[in-house]
């Protein structure tokens, strides 16, 4: 009984997969292009890279991140009460802060990638997925948005903890004490500017 419950299941979900709209299909193949890509460029476990390299893996790994979209997410008020030259600047560093970060631990982008769920109403997707490494199972899903014809990460979740959601808690938290100036400096000091 089990056996033909996990068929129906899987039979169902590739179905699905098979019924997709053509912006669910352009998101996958989007997607998985940019997962492709940064296997190449890592090669076997245990590889060394050139400066080089790690520019080209940060350029696919962020290249499709709008950050000024993800800065209003994480700032909120914030964002909008900022002088333009602020926002400027802190689009700016929190992308840099970001970017680095997805350098720290490029093993992971070695992970089996299952797309569970791509769902779309013409301006906005959400991808579901889940990031196999080492035996273990851990859901990521992006939020995309439509700019022309393309389509761009706005945030994203692991273990569904929103990337925006936790920079706004801490971001709030550092303006309340020192203000936008205050996040700004430090920023600045994480960015290494």
């Amino acid at each position: 009984m089990k056996s033909l419950i996990l068929f129906l299941v899987l039979l169902l979900s590739t179905h699905t997969v098979m019924a997709q709209s053509p912006d669910a299909t352009a998101i996958r193949q989007l997607m998985e292009r940019r997962d492709r890509q940064i296997k190449t460029l890592l090669g076997p476990s245990g590889s060394t890279y050139s400066e080089s390299q790690r520019e080209q893996l940060k350029e696919i790994i962020n290249g499709i991140i709008d950050y000024d979209a993800m800065a209003r997410i994480a700032l909120q008020d914030s964002y909008t009460a900022a002088t333009p030259a602020q926002r400027t600047e802190f689009v700016k560093l929190f992308s840099q802060v970001i970017r680095d970060q997805s350098l720290a631990k490029l093993d992971v982008y070695r992970a089996q990638v299952v797309y569970d769920n791509i769902s779309t109403d013409g301006k906005k997707a959400k991808v579901e997925t889940t990031a196999i490494f080492n035996n273990v199972r851990t859901p990521v899903w992006y939020a995309l948005e439509k700019r022309g014809t393309a389509w761009v990460i706005t945030d994203m979740a692991v273990d569904n903890v929103s990337t925006a959601e936790s920079y706004r808690r801490s971001f709030q938290s550092v303006i309340r004490r020192r203000g936008f100036d205050g996040l700004l400096e430090n920023l600045r000091r994480r960015a290494g500017a």
